[in-house]
């Protein structure tokens, strides 16, 4: 099957499984694929009952209920990307931007043991900087960074390390969603979209940011404003 092919039907089944369980899918889902990486990005996605808990001032139980849900979606996830294109996903990420309305999903390819080599782009040694700036304000530096522009619209940053002594004893007592939604609004507050607006010289959409607690890795998706479309497919919903 073709990549843009399989890049549709991954977007279609998405669009399909968030509606049949949410109540309301996304708009329009954006597929890119590069080895070892997989993103989905959702826009215009909320619910109905999820605008009415916002407009309460309960963001927070908008996303634990999505967490919740989204533990029992991906293995469905994970299983057409394998049907679909033969993407064998280790790992799925994902975060949501509530205000706007957008989500991202990310699928790992491969394991840890296995050597990757992220292409190199420019700015990157300025990107690990910052990056390394933003660690150290909400946990510690961290031991390793890595990133790699998936096309021109996506950047990703993989980040090993990060996680300090009393945030381990958090997860290791349970408390490990609870600490989740405290990083997300803590790191994503200290992301500062205009300094990596400087750095790239180019406009940024969105920022997520997601967590393996297990593994003490975390990526960094930062959406850019393209030049013009590349790398993807785009489906409607």
């Amino acid at each position: 099957m073709e990549k843009n092919s399989i890049q549709a039907e991954i977007a279609s089944y998405t669009g399909k499984l968030l509606r049949d369980n949410f109540g309301k899918g996304p708009s329009s889902v954006y597929v890119s694929i590069k080895r070892p990486f997989v993103t989905i990005y959702l826009r215009d996605f909320l619910a109905p009952m999820e605008r009415v808990l916002i407009s309460q001032n309960k963001m927070m139980k908008v996303e634990e209920t999505r967490d919740l849900l989204m533990q029992e979606l991906l293995p469905d996830i994970k299983a057409t990307l394998k049907a679909s294109g033969n993407l064998d996903i280790k790992n799925m990420y994902y975060d949501w931007s509530l205000d706007d309305q957008t989500g991202l999903l990310v699928g790992e390819m491969g394991n840890d043991k296995e050597e990757v080599h992220l292409d190199n782009y420019e700015k990157k040694a300025a990107i690990h900087e910052e990056i390394g700036k933003v660690s150290m304000q909400a946990e510690k530096w961290p031991e390793a960074v890595d990133s790699c522009l998936l096309n021109d619209r996506t950047l990703i940053i993989t980040r090993f390390g990060i996680l300090v002594k009393i945030e381990k004893e958090l997860i290791q007592n349970g408390f490990g969603e609870h600490l989740r939604l405290a990083k997300r609004h803590l790191e994503k507050r200290l992301l500062d979209a205009s300094h990596f607006e400087e750095i790239l010289d180019t406009k940024v959409n969105n920022i997520f940011v997601d967590w393996d607690f297990n593994r003490d890795k975390s990526y960094i998706i930062i959406i850019l404003q393209p030049n013009q479309p590349n790398g993807g497919n785009e489906s409607d919903k």
